[in-house]
């Protein structure tokens, strides 16, 4: 069950990275970045969570891997 989790963490994290890089790229943040020089919170925020969850994840695999094996 928490090999499931660690997994599902782990895909979390690469579809908010790619949704954040894609919300960067977006006619909204183009405007606030012509205005402030920043993309806006929501893409960076979907962004740095992306990376968390995807290093949550993939801890919590190897850990899990390393334990099994031994």
């Amino acid at each position: 069950m928490n090999n499931i989790i660690s997994i599902a963490l782990f895909v979390v994290g690469i579809t908010l990275i790619v949704m954040g890089v894609v919300a960067m790229d977006s006619f909204g943040s183009d405007v606030s970045r012509f205005f402030t020089g920043s993309p806006t919170d929501k893409s960076v925020w979907m962004f740095v969570a992306g990376i968390l969850a995807l290093i949550a994840g993939g801890v919590t695999t190897t850990i899990r891997m390393r334990s099994a094996n031994s």
